[in-house]
């Protein structure tokens, strides 16, 4: 079905050292989830099964932890400035309880890890993928000033409820605001973020996700996850889903892996990622890579990542060669079967000239040719609870 297929296929070899564990292990396990490694920890990757803990995520809501996820904070006079020495984003106009994508660059304008910043007023809360987070941290301690905090926030786990009904289910939960002008937990909209309260337990929630539903992140100390997180699953609309399902739904809503679609390799542009270089910064630079990027923007790129919808049912997975006629175009980045479609979707990077909606190129998979249609992505309608609607 996904990229997480392959996990399943080799989930009984050994690795080099042994996974770590990550506080919710053990309430993985006795929930049947099947555990492999992933990022360097041991993760469920299905519970009930990736076709139905994926369709739920859809109709109900799904719980997920990604606890192997880095949670930094920054903070310190000048910590927004300092930001934008590493990341293309106008940090410094970030209101506070506000949330931006943005991404980690190279000098040369390629992709060092994509992440999530959040204002919290008095720092700056940045959740980096969990392959990537020791490499993050020690470019984020190489780059920023001495007089600027970097701190590790590794007492506290990640999850993320995410789904139609995952308001609903917060809401029943009984978070209070922890601060004095804060809005109830259904109040935030997408890309909004507050500090909770649970039960006394402080909490920090936003409005966002990686699976193109509307949903919620909520950061929470190590020692009060597994109650979370069984409060949350004592809600018959919640249901604890893997990874499988995430990379499924992911891919349904045309958002990118690092390490498979985005690569130090990659540029932004390319990437169809930028809309993360914010207006300001385009005009005066001074962040990585921005000589390279900015042209980018000037001429176009050479190639672009692209949705593909396959004819048939065999899907394409990553590294599949993509070709129109004879010449071969592009490579395939991600790839899977789409639940929702009932057919097979993919993300690959092709030459520009075969970039445009509609057009008709192959895919190479096990020695046969395979018709694809360049498709506008998300395959599936974002349904993000934007501000205004």
């Amino acid at each position: 079905m996904s990229e997480f297929d392959d996990i399943l296929d080799n989930a009984d070899e050994a690795v080099d050292l042994p996974p770590a564990t990550l506080p919710l292990d053990g309430w993985h396990r006795a929930r049947g989830g099947r555990m492999v490694e992933f990022a360097g920890y041991w993760m469920p990757v299905q519970f009930r099964g990736i076709m139905d803990e994926h369709l739920w995520t859809r109709s109900h809501a799904g719980l997920f932890d990604v606890s192997h996820m880095g949670q930094l904070e920054v903070s310190g006079e000048g910590a927004a400035a300092a930001l934008e020495m590493l990341l293309p984003g106008d940090i410094s106009a970030l209101a506070p309880g506000r949330m931006r994508y943005s991404l980690l660059l190279d000098d040369d304008g390629g992709i060092l890890d994509d992440l999530m910043v959040t204002h919290r007023g008095d720092s700056f809360y940045l959740v980096v993928n969990g392959a990537m987070k020791w490499d993050d941290i020690a470019h984020l301690r190489e780059g920023l000033p001495d007089d600027i905090t970097l701190t590790h926030l590794d007492e506290h786990g990640l999850l993320a409820l995410q789904g139609p009904e995952a308001v609903q289910v917060l809401a029943r939960l009984g978070l209070e605001p922890a601060l004095p002008d804060g809005v109830p937990v259904e109040g935030l909209t997408f890309m909004q973020a507050a500090p909770y309260l649970w039960q006394g337990r402080p909490l920090g929630v936003s409005r966002s996700g990686y699976t193109g539903e509307d949903g919620f992140e909520i950061s929470v100390r190590a020692t009060d996850i597994v109650a979370l997180a069984d409060a949350l699953c004592a809600d018959d609309a919640v249901m604890p889903v893997g990874l499988g399902a995430r990379d499924s739904l992911r891919l349904e809503a045309g958002l990118p892996l690092y390490g498979h679609d985005l690569t130090p390799e990659t540029g932004p542009v390319e990437a169809g990622l930028a809309f993360a270089i914010s207006k300001a910064r385009r005009a005066e630079g001074g962040f990585p890579g921005a000589e390279s990027i900015l042209a980018a923007l000037a001429a176009g790129p050479v190639r672009k990542r692209v949705g593909l919808l396959l004819d048939g049912r065999l899907p394409a997975r990553e590294g599949a060669v993509v070709f129109a006629g004879a010449e071969q175009v592009g490579t395939v980045t991600s790839g899977g079967f789409s639940p929702t479609l009932e057919r097979p979707i993919a993300m690959a990077f092709v030459d520009a000239a075969h970039a445009a909606h509609g057009t008709a190129l192959d895919i190479e998979v096990r020695g046969r040719r395979l018709p694809a249609t360049v498709s506008p992505m998300p395959f599936v309608p974002h349904k993000y609870h934007r501000q205004g609607a």
